[in-house]
Parts: structure tokens; sequence; C-alpha cells
């Protein structure tokens, strides 16, 4: 309720809303919230019920029918997986991940893959590999996806938005930092290309 009463007022004042939600929302919430939201980042954790139980507690199914309700209602939405070593990081979830964003949602659909640091409740771990964000960017580009990052590795390759068309940098980031913008009314400078996105 204060999340639809701010954006509510947010819409009114000419901003912007944004969720970034682990995509457990009822379809009834979600229609509520739909006219004044204007794009979601998702986390999809993992590709099995049983990673979903043991380390979020929460169900698969409920965050892909989610993700299902954020596309019917058109909703601008991007896809984050948290690579965690020995929990989602095998070709398999990956994989499972890649062909629910593009057969599901759409190919245009960002997907980031970012790297794990031990904290808190899950500390036993390693720290991600880059070599993991690698493959699983791979992965998703070989599943046809058009737009794959890897993030919380600042300089790594898969930070910046590269154009499906022409393959040019349209937006080249560095960490959280914006370093070149190549868009025209949310084009492809060099090939004119609408780039997928929100861009005003």
């Amino acid at each position: 309720e204060y999340a639809y009463d701010t954006a509510v007022l947010a819409k009114k004042a000419g901003l912007k809303n944004v969720f970034v939600t682990n995509g457990y929302t009822t379809t009834e919430a979600l229609e509520e919230m739909a006219p004044y939201l204007d794009a979601a980042n998702v986390d999809l954790k993992g590709f099995t019920e049983d990673f979903y139980r043991q380390v979020t507690g929460a169900s698969l199914s409920g965050v892909l029918e989610t993700l299902k309700e954020y596309k019917r209602l058109g909703i601008w939405t991007e896809v984050t997986t948290l690579i965690i070593p020995n929990h989602n990081d095998d070709r398999q979830q990956l994989q499972g991940i890649a062909d629910f964003i593009a057969n599901e949602l759409a190919v245009s659909t960002p997907w980031h893959v970012t790297a794990f640091y031990p904290t808190y409740k899950l500390s036993e771990e390693p720290p991600t590999p880059i070599a993991s964000l690698e493959m699983a960017r791979q992965i998703g580009i070989d599943a046809g996806l058009q737009y794959v990052y890897t993030g919380n590795i600042p300089g790594a390759d898969g930070e910046n938005s590269i154009c499906p068309k022409c393959n040019k940098v349209v937006v080249g980031r560095h960490g959280f930092r914006l370093t070149e913008m190549h868009l025209d009314n949310g084009a492809c400078e060099y090939c004119r290309l609408p780039i997928a996105g929100i861009w005003d």
C-alpha cells in the first residue's frame, strides 16, 4: 500500500517508478500497480524449485508467473541473477533462465548476471569467479538474448549496451559510471536501430 501511494504521487509529479523486486507479487496487486509502474528489475535467483526452497524459502514457479505478468501488463522488465558458487552457477540452471527469458519474455529483455560476495547468512561460499559470469553471459548470448550484462565487477566485459544490429557500443559504463552514450531518441546513432528500453 505504501509503494502504491508513493507511486501515485510520484507519477503526478512527473517522476518514473521502478521496482527492484524478488518477483513475489500477486496478479491482483500488480494489476493495481501497473498504471503507475514504469519498470522493474526482478531477481530470478535460480532455476530449480530445490534451490528456491532451500536458499530463499520461496517458490520458483511463483516468480516465473510474476515475470510473465509483468510482460502481459506491458511493464518494462529486466532480470537479475546473482551467481552464487555451488548453488546456482551450474550450466543447466543458467541455460534454463536464459531460455525462459528468451521464450517467455523477449530476447530484448536485459539479463544481468552479477557476482556474489560472501556475507551475512551465506558467508561460507567464495566470491563468484569472473569465469562463471563470462559463462553465464555467453549462455545468454547463445540463447539469443540481445542484452546480457555482467555486474558487481567493474571493468569486466559485459557492462556496455551493444547495438544488436551493428555491434557498436550505444551505452558505455564502468561500474555505476556512464562513460559514453550514442543514442538518438532511443535509436542507435550509427545504424538507427531502435534500442529496447526507456530512454526519456
